[in-house]
């Protein structure tokens, strides 16, 4: 698909001599940084919490029960 952007006058050489160096389009270099900056913002996968407590010695709902019970002091 076309898309029709306009970039300030400062980008545009700087644009041109990126995608030199990187023997590729300048249409090539803006939809590899469009991938980039989406990559970026992805929301996380519906599984991407299962695990991260595995690093800790003490079970997580012993480590809740303890933190909590400060609470009824």
């Amino acid at each position: 698909m076309r898309t029709v952007i306009d970039l300030p006058d400062e980008q545009i050489e700087p644009l041109k001599a990126a995608a030199a160096s990187l023997d590729v389009s300048r249409a090539e270099l803006i939809r590899r940084a469009v991938t980039e900056y989406l990559r970026r913002f992805e929301a996380p996968a519906d599984d991407a919490a299962f695990g991260i407590w595995r690093q800790h010695d003490e079970d997580g709902l012993a480590y809740q029960e303890r933190v909590r019970s400060d609470w009824e002091r």
